[in-house]
Formats: structure tokens, sequence, C-alpha cells
């Protein structure tokens, strides 16, 4: 006697396959044009879906945008956490430059730093930001502590201090002129931060 078990997972493959296609063709559509000047007509052609189906997954496009910017901050963390750095102190500092050398990148660029704010506002986009970055720096400055290449100090608000710079930094670097010297500037400036910090 069938359960029905295997069609409605079928069921929740599709569903789960239809979001993800709406995601990655959002993703790249909102790089290459921005949110403002993409339509959700445009998207679900390019997806091969109905509006009906954007709709049963996103209640309106911000909502779409809302998943590609979680989609993004996943992919930097998922990229960080490959690099192997024994020493937590060190691994803060090549991450926070890491955030830096990715706001050069169109991706980064468009959708975590100019679109971001504008689109989602300022209180939700510092929000999402926190939810990435903070307990990862949080968490590198409490194991710094404890090796001894941090020096003794309250974490929690030096980790709300040092996600504030970088991203006013990624901000400074994605609304420069040339953004490329801007990343320089920022990552100097950031290395005299974090090198005034390190246990001597």
């Amino acid at each position: 006697m069938s359960t029905g078990q295997p069609r409605s997972r079928q069921v929740a493959e599709r569903a789960e396959a239809t979001r993800a296609t709406l995601i990655a063709v959002a993703r790249q559509m909102f790089v290459e044009k921005g949110y403002f000047n993409t339509g959700t007509e445009e998207i679900v052609q390019e997806a091969a879906v109905t509006r009906g189906a954007l709709y049963h997954h996103f209640a309106d496009k911000k909502a779409l945008f809302h998943a590609v910017f979680e989609a993004v901050e996943q992919d930097l963390l998922a990229n960080a956490g490959e690099r192997e750095i024994a020493d937590s102190f060190e691994r803060l500092c090549v991450g926070l430059t890491a955030f830096l050398d990715a706001s050069l990148t169109p991706e980064v660029q468009r959708v975590l730093l100019i679109d971001g704010p504008a689109v989602l506002g300022w209180q939700e986009w510092r929000a999402l930001e926190a939810k990435y970055g903070l307990g990862a720096i949080q968490g590198l400055l409490e194991a710094a502590v404890a090796e001894g290449t941090l020096r003794p100090q309250p974490v929690a608000a030096l980790a709300h201090i040092l996600l504030a710079s970088v991203d006013e930094a990624a901000l400074f670097i994605a609304n420069a002129d040339d953004p490329a010297a801007a990343r320089d500037l920022a990552v100097g400036a950031m290395n005299s931060l974090l090198g005034g910090l390190a246990a001597s």
C-alpha cells in the first residue's frame, strides 16, 4: 500500500528546485542590471517558471532580493571557512581583508553594498550583516584572547566595532570612483587598527 511519501518528496524537491532557480536567476540579474532595473517578469521568463511560482515562494521582489542577499552572504562565509589558519587572530585579520577584497567583485558590490541598504533599509541591512558577521568576529576574538594572541578585553564591544568598521570600509570601496585604490587604503587602515589590538 502506497503511503504517498515518495510523491510528497518529489513535490518538495521540485518546489525547492524552483526556488533555487529563481534565486540563481535573480542573483545574476540583480548583479548585471541592479535591483531597480530588473523586473519580476524578466526573472520568471529567464527562470522558465510562472509568476504564480514566483509568488508562491516569495511575497514580492524584495523578498526575493532578501533571499539573494542571504545566498551571497552564505557563499562568503563558506569561502572564508575554506582557509585553514591555526591562529585565531590571524584568521580574523585574513577574514576581514578577504571581505574587503570581495567588495571589489560586482556581486558583493551590487547586492550587499549598493542595493542592499537601498532595498532592505539600513536597519534590516545592518541586522543581516550582524547575523553573518558578528558571531564569527566575536568567536574569533574570544579564541584569540584564549590563545594569547589578543590582549584580554571586552570582546563583545570590540566585535561590534570591528563589524561596523569593515562594513563602512566595504561601502567606502564599493562607492569609490577607483575601487581598487580605495581597497588598498581600506586594507591599510584596517591592518593598522588590527595591529594595535594584537598582543605584543
